[in-house]
This record gives structure tokens, C-alpha cells and sequence, in this order.
């Protein structure tokens, strides 16, 4: 399993030391959440904030996307390399188009579901797609309850991928920790998404490392 934790669950007031920390700490990717007050009711990060956090970061970046005009936000984010861009199915009304361009710009595409949304929808996209994001609470904010629902959809999406494209991970965002990861894992679960977990722990290293199975 690899572990993405959130940055919108960090100290902004000493962010380096923050990155340097879960870096050290063995994470896998630093899942950046960019919302935009519009398709969510919060706001977070812009890229000044988000290259200062690349330049602390030995490990590679996966951008998630909580907008409405996800084409800007691509091309403003695009500049600093990461490994993913991820974009809500549900804000997007050219899906295929957007995949092609972040695939243009040599980043990983994704695509991010809702908790109410289907993986019936992207079931024609999976081909195109690097990762999967499924959210396991309503997006916007930090620290929500697990939606166990996930679990099932998870594994419905695992066998869709398993007949369109093998290789293409699943990732799943919210109130994920210690006590859920296992059925997470036996659900076909490749990447999870962790912010209060990991930075509301005593021990970075292990709260990561508990996640890690």
C-alpha cells in the first residue's frame, strides 16, 4: 500500500519542516488538495504555495483537483511537474480532452469520484487513466468520517479495471487509518490518502509505516 498524506492537515506555519518530516518519515506521495470555493466550500493552496512545497519535497507530488475550471487549474499547476493531477468526473464536462492534455504535458492523469458517484461512469475512460480516486467522505474538508461504502465500490472498481487496464491504481481519500486499511487492502486498494492521521499522530514514521501493508 502506499501512503499519500494530505498537506491540508499540516502546520502551514512551517510547511518545510512539514514535507522534509513525511519525507523522512517513508511516504510515498505528497497528495496536494487545490479547492477553489466553488465546487467545494473551502478554499486551500495556489502554485506559490505548492512550489515551495515541491522544493522541500524529495518524494513526488499528486495534485488533487476540488474545481470548477479544471483546465486552468492544469495549466497553473502543470509547471511544477507532479507525478498526478487528479480531477473531479463530476465537474468535468470533456473528460476525455482533459485526460489528453495532462497526459500531453507528461503528468499521470486521474480521476476523482464523489461518494454518491458511480464507477459506472468512467468504466470507457479507465483505459486512459493512470489512478482512480475514490473519496471515502464528501470533499472539502479534512478529519470527516470514513464512508464505509467505499469498500464495496472499491472492489467493484477493481474488477472494472482488471478488464480495461490492469495497470491503473486505485486510490482512496478520507478519514482512512489504522482500523480501516486491511479491508481497504483486500478491496484492491493501491494508494490511500491520510492527513489528520499522519499529521496528527505522536510519529509520522509511524503512523505511515501503519498504513504501509
Amino acid at each position: 500500500m502506499l501512503v499519500a498524506p494530505s498537506i491540508l492537515s499540516a502546520n502551514f506555519g512551517k510547511i518545510d519542516e512539514e514535507i522534509k518530516a513525511i519525507c523522512e518519515a517513508g511516504c510515498d506521495l505528497i497528495h496536494v488538495d487545490v479547492m477553489d470555493g466553488h465546487f467545494v466550500p473551502n478554499m486551500t493552496i495556489g502554485p506559490v504555495v505548492v512550489k515551495s512545497v515541491a522544493k522541500a519535497a524529495t518524494k513526488p507530488l499528486d495534485v488533487h483537483l476540488m474545481v470548477e475550471n479544471n483546465t486552468f487549474f492544469v495549466d497553473l499547476f502543470a509547471p511544477l511537474k507532479p507525478e498526478y493531477i487528479s480531477f473531479h468526473i463530476e465537474s468535468e464536462k470533456h473528460p476525455h480532452r482533459l485526460i489528453q492534455k495532462i497526459k500531453a504535458l507528461g503528468i499521470k492523469p486521474a480521476i476523482v469520484l464523489n461518494p454518491h458517484t458511480t464507477v459506472e461512469t468512467i468504466e470507457y475512460l479507465l483505459e486512459d487513466l493512470d489512478m482512480v480516486l475514490l473519496m471515502s467522505v464528501n470533499p472539502g474538508f479534512g478529519g470527516q468520517k470514513f464512508i464505509s461504502s467505499v469498500v464495496e465500490k472499491a472492489q467493484k472498481l477493481k474488477e472494472l479495471i482488471n478488464k480495461r487496464n490492469p495497470n491503473c491504481l486505485i486510490q482512496v481519500d478520507g478519514g482512512v487509518n489504522d482500523k480501516n486499511i486491511h479491508e481497504l487492502k483486500d478491496a484492491g486498494v493501491d494508494v490511500v490518502v491520510a492527513g489528520s492521521y499522519v499529521f496528527g499522530s505522536n510519529s509520522y514514521s509511524k503512523a505511515i509505516k501503519s498504513l504501509q501493508i
